[in-house]
């Protein structure tokens, strides 16, 4: 009689692309809602579940901005966090860095510096009490005017020291990347790093205004820039990372299958792609989740994973003796099961 092999435990990876808001699970989202007295138009958890069926990104958007009304004070953002980063932890992630929508909630009346110092508080606990090194990332909602994100950034100045970047997320079609040229420009003079959504339902000519005219570090989806071989070229010799999300593509029906999905002929194009879960409690899986996901569905063999693991902190912005710590771990980690073992 042979003995069961004890299953390895996740591959230490960096999550790059991650909204705190899409972290909202049904449960948290109803205590949160009972805390503050808000009556969600839902009967229960399992109603609300229901809900995520989603036709497109911006029906998905619909339920996200309206679900996190239930955020209000310090107390509520911290508790958002802690809850993310006790399932990151659990998900083999060891660097997570955090995107957050202030707009939207400015936009409800919620101060700006409660949602960062909220976020701030859980941040600064996770080293200790997750083993988890963070970033977070203010994001401009592209359907926002280009004048609004100038003041939010204004805004934000007081708590410049919290962040690691500034963003671009929300409904990409119809919201070039040049609508924010003067807001990353800033961005970049106060000493931030940029990314942007970009090639995930907009086109290739939108990741190559992320590039060149907002001057992002980091492309976030670009999926689609597999449509064009002169940008794939461009990624590839400017080693510009990729922050793909495989099932939020699925869920949104960026791809119609998941074995359909462009991440193998991203690697093979030599792209710096890494594997994120965008907005995990709306798209059914967190970091490993998503690594699991395209192993089964694209037959990726435990080396290409460990690529993937590999990428997401060269993809990091991590300081180099933390970087070199955390890929030592990684070659020091055992081999992740193989598909269909």
């Amino acid at each position: 009689m042979s003995a069961t092999l004890p299953t390895p435990p996740p591959l230490p990876k960096a999550e790059l692309h991650l909204h705190i808001e899409g972290t909202l699970e049904p449960g948290l989202a109803f205590a949160l809602a009972r805390r503050n007295g808000i009556e969600l138009p839902y009967a229960d958890e399992a109603e609300l579940r229901r809900a995520y069926d989603f036709e497109d990104l911006q029906s998905f958007l619909n339920l996200y901005y309206a679900l996190m009304d239930v955020l209000r004070t310090e107390e509520d953002f911290a508790d958002l966090a802690h809850a993310y980063l006790a399932r990151a932890r659990e998900q083999g992630v060891r660097h997570a860095e955090i995107f957050f929508d202030p707009q939207a909630h400015t936009s409800r009346g919620v101060p700006l510096a409660t949602v960062i110092e909220g976020l701030g508080r859980a941040l600064d606990e996770a080293p200790e009490r997750y083993g988890i090194t963070t970033g977070l990332i203010l994001c401009f909602l592209r359907d926002e005017s280009a004048e609004s994100a100038l003041a939010t950034f204004e805004a934000a100045r007081p708590h410049l020291h919290r962040l690691t970047a500034v963003g671009l997320d929300s409904a990409e079609v119809g919201h070039p990347p040049v609508k924010f040229t003067e807001v990353f420009a800033l961005a970049r003079e106060a000493g931030l790093r940029c990314v942007a959504h970009a090639g995930e339902e907009g086109p290739p000519a939108y990741v190559w205004e992320a590039l060149d005219v907002l001057g992002v570090d980091r492309v976030d989806h670009g999926v689609r820039c597999m449509e064009d071989p002169a940008l794939v070229d461009r990624l590839r010799t400017d080693r510009v990372p990729l922050t793909v999300c495989p099932l939020s593509n699925l869920r949104l029906r960026v791809v119609d299958d998941l074995a359909d999905h462009p991440l193998p002929a991203m690697l093979d194009a030599g792209l710096l792609v890494t594997v994120n879960s965008d907005d995990p409690a709306y798209f059914g899986g967190y970091a490993e989740d998503n690594f699991t996901a395209v192993r089964d569905a694209l037959h990726l063999g435990p080396a290409t994973l460990r690529t993937l693991a590999e990428n997401s902190f060269r993809a990091a912005f991590l300081d180099e003796a933390v970087r070199e710590r955390y890929l030592a771990e990684l070659a020091a980690a055992p081999d992740p099961v193989p598909a269909g073992a």
